[in-house]
């Protein structure tokens, strides 16, 4: 069995220490590649409202954060900003961008700063391009929710012209430009390395996955059905499943509302996974300790269960 790829959240860990202390999260990602992660993983909202807690605070802080659960301030940074620092003082370590909210921003702006980001790194560079759920959010940023699948096929259109030899022309619904030149573009000739997520495979994500994924990212467990669609549209369109990345996760279960949860018990769900295909493994070092002095100790652990599970003897 293969060494898990492990991949330590930055965000949402503000249960660790002062909120947000920007470049002690830097410093957490030179600890992540001393240890042996594969690679970091950052998120992003631009504002939120009111409709950020309507579904009733998370009982535990050190949940995920899901529509609904948060308080309207949790914070939440330029994850492009906070990746290029990262990018700056690490060699090896992957930077995952989960989460980008592409609909609020311009996709040649987007493809823009994917591009540098992607050639300062070197090709580490991992984009979730997504559309959210905030209505709230939208209606400050003058976007139309409603339509926001729509806006991000369409600029993911654009950024696959925008990563190729320009001059560049597109004619859509939401965007349009003639003959403009992007230079320097990225690391890869086809761009940045994309996954895709949600809740269930719909069809938008599943096209959005055949035709530009290089990564599924799911959120939760994908049924049997899920993947039987999914290698059968990727056969129709004639890429080999396995050439996509799957992004599992750990199950985080907390004792009580105030402690939390036992890391072992969580990694536990990693073995069934690699089984079924999945090779990355993203987790909360928040959910596991509650005080930085405990990170590097932390990540070593972790990748040490996960060196074990290659190797059970």
């Amino acid at each position: 069995m293969a060494t898990p790829r492990m991949v330590l959240m930055l965000s949402e860990n503000w249960t660790m220490g002062p909120r947000p202390d920007l470049p002690e999260l830097v410093r957490w990602a030179r600890v992540a590649e001393d240890a042996g992660f594969d690679g970091v993983m950052i998120s992003e909202h631009v504002v939120l409202g009111p409709d950020a807690s309507d579904q009733g605070l998370m009982s535990n802080p050190r949940m995920y954060a899901l529509p609904g659960n948060q308080e309207p301030d949790t914070p939440w940074p330029n994850s492009l900003m906070l990746l290029s620092a990262i990018s700056a003082v690490t060699t090896r370590l992957r930077l995952v961008a989960a989460a980008v909210l592409a609909p609020l921003r311009h996709p040649l702006l987007l493809a823009r700063e994917l591009g540098t980001l992607d050639l300062l790194s070197g090709g580490r560079l991992v984009v979730q391009p997504t559309v959210s759920w905030s209505r709230d959010e939208y209606a400050a940023l003058g976007v139309p929710f409603a339509e926001r699948g729509k806006i991000l096929d369409e600029q993911l259109e654009i950024m696959r012209l925008a990563w190729q030899p320009g001059p560049l022309s597109f004619e859509g619904r939401y965007f349009s430009f003639r003959d403009v030149t992007l230079e320097p573009r990225a690391f890869h000739p086809d761009g940045p390395r994309l996954w895709f997520g949600g809740q269930r495979l719909h069809g938008a994500l599943l096209r959005r996955l055949v035709r530009h994924g290089h990564g599924f990212h799911p959120l939760g467990a994908p049924s049997d059905e899920d993947m039987r669609t999914l290698g059968e549209a990727f056969s129709a369109a004639g890429r080999d499943l396995a050439e996509l990345e799957m992004v599992g996760g750990t199950r985080a279960v907390f004792p009580d509302d105030h402690s939390p949860a036992d890391l072992g018990r969580a990694m536990a769900a990693i073995p069934a996974q690699l089984e079924a295909g999945f090779t990355t493994f993203a987790l909360k070092p928040s959910q596991y300790v509650d005080h930085v002095a405990d990170l590097e100790r932390f990540c070593a652990d972790v990748i040490r269960r996960a060196e074990a599970m290659a190797d059970p003897h």
